[in-house]
């Protein structure tokens, strides 16, 4: 008999975790012998949502409208899985499996271990997620016996990356002044530290015929962020004064097609990045498989596909160009009050390093690609759709804890 899981997330937005959701239900239905799903899809923050007309969109309108169905009709679930930051965690089924990008930082809050206390199984996107998890402890004080005790994460973690994805390019009908062009994606926020990202790269080539392509927003694709977007970007540039390299905005919907003719433009040479942390990194991620080199500190969760280990001596080799940082605690307007903890650290990197990598890739960009084809054969060949459905799925199998289904025993 099929288990029946419910998976809430934010699967229709435009976000991290609305593709993260999507992996989610991807893998699950790899596996639709074993499991009958129902989908609750659910806001995140302020992002927009797609608009999608294919096979896959009327298969999540129909299991959504089926869960309605049987809801009403008073039906139950198995297992739930809950797509989202820790904070919103709860027991609502027999079994319960939280699914989190995690953290950028080097702590998670104190609410986040007690929401994981609820959970049967937690499922991160990196090693780095799951180290943070591991190694976060908070002393506590029993208020009724005075009693020191530890706060940490006790329940099982299991890290899935996300898989290759072959998707067909889309042809742009973008034209760029020059030949050799930057590439940046994000939404511009603090964690992204992207104002340093324009002012660096403007000062590094202010008399150099090269440009810089920035897919962004500040909250979502819509006509008015993009009039905020637009206008923060021209005061940026309005202090570097007249220079010769330039600055492209790319803001609103694309597809996947389009972001991946974006990867592969002959005019894109490199994604760039000033990061201070990533959960996972999907742009990295894209790029990296796109075979278009990146520049990035070298910290935090998309360590786990931009380098490879050394066989003689296990050390990790990135297969980038890595920008020095140091770990410093998160600037104040980045505090979010139980996820972003004051006192966490993340990576803040150096100015004159990112430079440093923006100069040479423009001088020696042969380098620079031979060593992004050869991240891309190691991308492709580890990161399969087969192989992270297969891994996602068996955690559902694996006796972590009991109650959930032996694979084995229903094929």
């Amino acid at each position: 008999m099929r288990q029946k899981i419910l998976v809430r997330g934010p699967i229709l937005t435009q976000s991290g975790y609305g593709e993260q959701s999507r992996f989610a239900i991807r893998a699950l239905r790899s596996r639709e012998d074993l499991f009958e799903i129902f989908i609750m899809p659910v806001n995140w923050g302020e992002t927009g949502w797609i608009s999608l007309d294919n096979e896959e969109r009327a298969w999540i309108d129909s299991r959504i409208a089926q869960t309605h169905i049987h809801a009403q009709q008073g039906g139950t679930f198995d297992i739930s899985l809950q797509i989202t930051i820790p904070n919103e965690w709860e027991k609502i089924a027999p079994i319960n499996v939280g699914y989190t990008a995690g953290i950028e930082t080097t702590k998670v809050s104190p609410e986040w271990l007690q929401r994981a206390s609820l959970m049967d199984k937690i499922i991160v996107v990196s090693n780095h997620s799951k180290d943070v998890f591991a190694n976060t402890v908070y002393q506590a004080t029993n208020q009724q016996t005075g009693e020191t005790m530890e706060l940490r994460n006790q329940t099982p973690i299991s890290v899935v990356n996300f898989p290759v994805r072959d998707i067909k390019k889309q042809k742009l009908g973008l034209k760029f002044d020059y030949d050799f062009n930057y590439l940046a994606i994000s939404q511009w926020g603090p964690r992204k530290n992207f104002d340093n990202l324009i002012n660096w790269f403007v000062e590094e080539n202010f008399d150099q015929e090269v440009g810089l392509v920035l897919k962004t927003s500040l909250k979502n694709n819509c006509i008015i962020d993009r009039k905020w977007t637009e206008q923060r970007l021209k005061s940026i540039l309005s202090r570097h004064g007249d220079v010769k390299c330039k600055v492209y905005l790319l803001h609103g919907d694309m597809t996947e097609e389009e972001m991946m003719g974006l990867y592969t433009h002959s005019k894109i040479k490199c994604l760039i990045s000033t990061t201070h942390g990533e959960g996972f990194g999907l742009p990295f991620f894209e790029a990296a498989s796109s075979g278009l080199p990146v520049i990035a500190p070298d910290w935090s969760g998309h360590m786990d596909f931009m380098s490879v280990t050394d066989k003689r001596s296990g050390k990790q080799n990135p297969l980038f160009s890595t920008v020095d940082y140091t770990l410093q605690n998160v600037q104040q307007e980045a505090v979010w009050d139980g996820v972003i903890q004051a006192d966490s650290q993340w990576a803040f990197p150096e100015e004159s390093s990112f430079k440093r990598r923006l100069r040479e890739i423009r001088k020696d960009y042969d380098t620079a690609k031979k060593t992004a084809n050869k991240l891309k054969r190691h991308v492709r060949k580890n990161f399969t759709e087969e192989r992270m459905y297969g891994e996602f799925c068996s955690i559902f199998e694996q006796g972590a804890y009991d109650g959930l289904i032996d694979l084995d025993s229903l094929v």
